[in-house]
């Protein structure tokens, strides 16, 4: 066995997390070109619902709402009517707003999971002062657009430099989770799967139908 590289793997800890909504904002999801506006709708919406899946404190923000920018998704809103909604005037990074400062502080958790529009920008600019400040840092790529593929690619390589974790929604999900015995578990996240992550969705139904209904046909093998 070769000698540790000292590399130490930082899973994420459902206990000492917290989601960060940052910009999903129905004028700046128009610039989110690097996604299908369908495959995105659903992927912003997926983000956002991790949070109450795994009941982890949850923090939304807006720039500039008031203009072009426009509002969060009202199911974003429906989905956490409870959460702090900090909307920013100006502050391009979030982490210059002191109302957010102060309530990403008050939350308690060292590691923050989050997404936003653009991924270069409200994505890219918060996870490197957050990273910064001395929090892991979980980019949700998922949920994170940009105006172009490039934008994306450039953005995410620079977080990782920084130490950010740039990982797909199934990873952050599963990661969380870690024991599909657990609680938030499969009882849970199959339900979760079948509403944002369609293949998956689709493959537990087939064993589903299988379990109940399902007959070899005559040539079929395992």
């Amino acid at each position: 066995m070769s000698q540790s590289s000292g590399f130490k793997f930082t899973r994420i800890d459902k206990n000492d997390a917290l989601l960060l909504v940052v910009d999903l904002q129905i004028g700046l999801f128009q610039v989110a070109r690097d996604f299908g506006p369908d495959e995105f709708k659903n992927n912003i919406f997926a983000h956002s619902a991790i949070g109450k899946v795994f009941n982890l404190p949850t923090i939304l923000t807006t720039s500039a709402e008031t203009g072009p920018n426009g509002p969060l998704p009202r199911e974003i809103l429906e989905m956490h009517p409870d959460a702090p909604l900090i909307k920013r005037n100006g502050e391009v990074d979030a982490w210059d707003n002191e109302d957010f400062r102060n309530a990403v502080k008050k939350a308690g958790k060292s590691q923050i999971i989050m997404a936003g529009i653009t991924t270069d920008v409200c994505t890219a600019f918060l996870a490197l002062s957050l990273a910064q400040e001395g929090y892991t840092v979980f980019a949700n790529a998922d949920a994170s657009g940009a105006y172009s593929r490039r934008a994306a690619d450039d953005a995410n390589d620079r977080m990782r430099a920084a130490g950010v974790q740039v990982m797909s929604m199934f990873a952050v999900v599963c990661d969380l989770m870690r024991d599909w015995r657990n609680t938030p578990g499969s009882k849970e996240l199959l339900p979760f799967f079948d509403k944002y992550f369609a293949g998956y969705g689709m493959l537990t139904r087939g064993h589903a139908a299988a379990v109940d209904r399902g007959a070899k046909l005559p040539g079929e093998s395992e």
